[in-house]
């Protein structure tokens, strides 16, 4: 199968009037397996956009994200205030299926802006309940005793201490799969050293630890957020 061409043929029997779309994700990299799906971004005049729709399409699961000019604003600026921009680099690191050759360059140029700009930088209360949160879960982690429990906490301390790790660093966040890749982005020695601490309390502890000494260490008494 042919992602771009079966892509291709999608936009050209759903979205004749599309006046942009393009297909991302990893179903374009290296990075692809039997399960990566088509992402695609389609830019409409108007009505019926702007909405998502999952569907199944010559055999590939495939997402489409719809949106008119006044709703790509809205998730561009969405994404930066929650510090992932998926909808910029779905526009911006894809494959051009169809459209208007300005509406198209001027909806690469609006993204590739958004991903320039980078997120927004992190707030002294942000930092502190970030902080707070992994000295949270790295105690939890050093009084359980119950198997299932420590696998459930040392994953929600991999993910706040990758989370904390690319906050200090000024980087976009991501979920899943993709907060693995902005950590590698942005720090390869730590995400190979957060890799191998996977199960293992330990060495994960190691890896949290190194990230607050970053921030001024552990952080949980004397927390206070708002009033006067």
């Amino acid at each position: 199968m042919d992602p771009v061409a079966d892509a291709r043929a999608l936009i050209s029997e759903r979205f004749p009037a599309a006046l942009a779309a393009f297909l991302g994700g990893s179903v374009l990299s290296g990075r692809r397996t039997a399960t990566s799906d088509l992402d695609i971004v389609i830019v409409l005049p108007g009505p019926p956009a702007p909405y998502r729709e999952s569907l199944r399409w010559r055999g590939w699961p495939a997402e489409t994200f719809v949106h008119d000019r006044e709703s790509l604003e809205r998730f561009f600026a969405s994404d930066t205030a929650r510090r992932r921009p998926t909808l910029a680099r779905m526009c911006t690191d894809s494959v051009i299926l169809a459209g208007r050759e300005k509406t198209i360059g001027q909806v690469r140029d609006r993204a590739g802006s958004v991903l320039a700009a980078g997120p927004p930088p992190l707030s002294p209360d942000e930092l502190d309940l970030a902080r707070y949160g992994l000295t949270d879960l790295l105690d939890d982690l050093s009084g359980s005793t119950d198997p299932g429990e420590t696998a459930i906490i040392g994953w929600n301390v991999w993910t706040a201490t990758a989370e904390l790790a690319l906050l200090l660093a000024g980087h976009w966040l991501g979920t899943s799969k993709w907060l693995l890749r902005e950590l590698q982005s942005a720090d390869p020695a730590l995400a190979g050293r957060m890799t191998a601490a996977v199960g293992d309390p330990v060495l994960l502890t190691g890896c949290a630890e190194q990230v607050l000494s970053r921030c001024g260490g552990r952080f949980w008494e004397g927390l206070r957020i708002g009033g006067s």
